[in-house]
């Protein structure tokens, strides 16, 4: 079975406590080297967005009713935080959520100490995972060497295992999401032939992706076999358009759908619409 696991308040509070140790530790670091020489350190950094990926963002989470604040990005970072509450356990929380993501920059390991832009903190770094990150290891054994009035790390040398850190981050990133398809694939093998409502999730020249709304399970339709019409992508409006009868399926709309086949091998899920 698949289920929904809830975010309670204890988590959230964990989750705050977390950040402010992490962000402690970032800004003790810092500041240890003011007026000298810099301590090498490994923090946590995160880029501003690029201002089309957020525009477009903006203009699609605007027909939710999410309005978000261009002026600054202090108004912008406001604006998405707020988003991200509000969309909690909401059937639009997926779309919403990962198409943010994406519009956002990809956060990284450094010795270069610059803000990070999602969490609005001037310095960050991870320190609380030791037993799973090794980039905490390293920050956990740097900062015990500061406080034991160690040398200022090399800096080149640690850049290095920045670098390969948010490699391995990457890689590991996409093993999680791969295991993940491939037991929603695993669970809908059984379903073959059921029928769901979901929300259209993402959308390409070859196909849109649904995701069931009941249990978070993703596949594609592939628009060669929607009979009605020949649709195309409208790539700047998130959308699937027929040329013929103007029909429009865009990013975020309720659909039908059956489950038409499953490729555990190639961790495919095959849709097919459902139309009125």
């Amino acid at each position: 079975g698949v289920y929904i696991k809830e975010r309670k308040d204890a988590h959230k509070l964990i989750e705050d406590f977390m950040l402010l140790a992490n962000r402690k530790v970032a800004e003790y670091v810092s500041k240890m080297g003011k007026g000298k020489h810099k301590y090498t350190f490994v923090y946590r950094t995160h880029d501003s967005p690029k201002a089309d990926s957020l525009a477009s963002f903006a203009q699609f989470a605007a027909r939710f009713g999410y309005r978000i604040n261009m002026k600054s990005d202090k108004e912008i970072a406001k604006s998405l935080n707020f988003l991200m509450e509000d969309v909690e356990g909401k059937k639009e929380q997926n779309v919403l959520t990962q198409l943010a993501i994406r519009s956002m920059a990809k956060a990284i390991y450094t010795t270069k100490s610059t803000s990070h832009y999602g969490l609005a903190f001037d310095h960050y770094t991870h320190f609380t995972s030791p037993i799973r990150r090794y980039p905490d290891v390293m920050v956990h054994r740097l900062l015990f060497h500061y406080l034991n009035n160690g040398q200022s790390a090399n800096e080149a040398y640690y850049e290095k295992l920045c670098q390969h850190c948010s490699q391995m981050e990457k890689k590991a990133a996409d093993a999680e999401r791969a295991s993940v398809k491939y037991k929603q694939a695993e669970f809908l093998r059984d379903q073959i032939g059921s029928i769901y409502t979901g929300i259209i999730s993402g959308v390409t020249e070859w196909g849109m992706y649904v995701e069931i709304i009941e249990n978070k399970c993703e596949g594609m339709i592939r628009l060669r076999e929607i009979a009605d019409d020949f649709y195309t992508l409208d790539e700047k409006n998130y959308a699937i358009i027929g040329q013929r009868k103007k029909k429009i399926y865009r990013l975020g709309d309720e659909v039908k759908i059956k489950v038409k086949n499953v490729d555990l091998t190639k961790k495919q899920i095959d849709f097919s619409l459902i139309q009125d």
